[in-house]
C-alpha cells in the first residue's frame, strides 16, 4: 500500500494558489507512463459545480471516476441547498476516498479542491485516503512540485492578487517544467476562482 500512494505524487505539477481575491489551480499538460510520455496535452484541472474546481495527480481512471461522482452528487445537493459550499464539496470527496479506502480498493490519487464562496476563497488538499488539509497560502502535488514550492516559497506574500498570482503559478510550472521529465507538454492550464466566475487561461 505505502508503495502504491507513493507513486501517485510522480508524473506532473499542479497548484494551488490562495489570493485576496480569489482562488488559481493550475497544472501542467503532460501524461507520463513509466517514461513513456502518453501525452503532450492532456487535462487536469476539472470544475465540479459553480465555482469550485479540482486538480489531479495519480491515476487518471480513478481520478476521472471520481469527478464524474462528485459532480453528481454536488448537482443534486444544490436541489435541496441554495449555496453549495467549498468545505462541504471536500468533505464529501474525503468520505468517498475514505469509503474506498476501507473497501480495500483505494483511490490512487491527490487531490487540489479549490473555490469561492459565502466564506470566500478556499483551499484544501486531500490525500488518496481522504486525508484533508485546508491550505490558508498554497499547496502542490506532483513530482515536478518538490521544484515549484521553491519559487512559491520565494515569491507567495500575502493578499496576492490574483493577476499576481498567475504570474506566480506560470513561474511555478516553468521551473518544475525545466527541470522534472514528468512535467511539461503543451502550455499550462491556469484556472482563476472568484466570487462571480471562473476564468480559462491557456499558456
Amino acid at each position: 500500500m505505502e508503495e502504491k500512494i507513493k507513486k501517485i505524487q510522480t508524473g506532473t505539477t499542479t497548484l494551488g494558489l490562495v489570493c485576496k481575491d480569489g482562488i488559481i489551480l493550475a497544472a501542467d499538460n503532460k501524461a507520463t507512463m513509466g517514461h513513456l510520455i502518453v501525452q503532450k496535452e492532456t487535462k487536469k484541472i476539472y470544475p465540479i459545480i459553480d465555482q469550485i474546481a479540482i486538480t489531479i495527480a495519480g491515476t487518471v481512471g480513478d481520478a476521472q471516476a471520481l469527478i464524474r461522482l462528485i459532480r453528481a452528487e454536488m448537482h443534486l445537493h444544490k436541489f435541496d441547498q441554495k449555496h453549495i459550499s467549498v468545505k462541504a464539496t471536500t468533505t464529501l470527496l474525503s468520505n468517498i476516498l475514505r469509503s474506498s479506502y476501507k473497501s480495500f480498493i483505494p483511490e490512487m490519487v491527490q487531490l487540489i479542491l479549490g473555490g469561492y464562496d459565502f466564506r470566500g476563497p478556499q483551499l484544501y488538499s486531500l490525500d488518496a485516503v481522504g486525508g484533508i488539509s485546508e491550505e490558508k497560502k498554497y499547496t502542490f502535488s506532483g513530482s515536478g512540485s518538490v521544484i515549484a514550492v521553491g519559487v512559491l516559497e520565494a515569491d507567495y506574500k500575502e493578499n496576492i492578487s490574483i493577476e499576481d498570482a498567475v504570474e506566480l503559478a506560470k513561474k511555478a510550472l516553468i521551473s518544475a517544467k525545466e527541470r522534472d521529465v514528468y512535467s511539461g507538454g503543451i502550455g499550462f492550464d491556469i484556472l482563476k476562482i472568484t466570487k462571480d466566475k471562473t476564468d480559462w487561461i491557456k499558456i
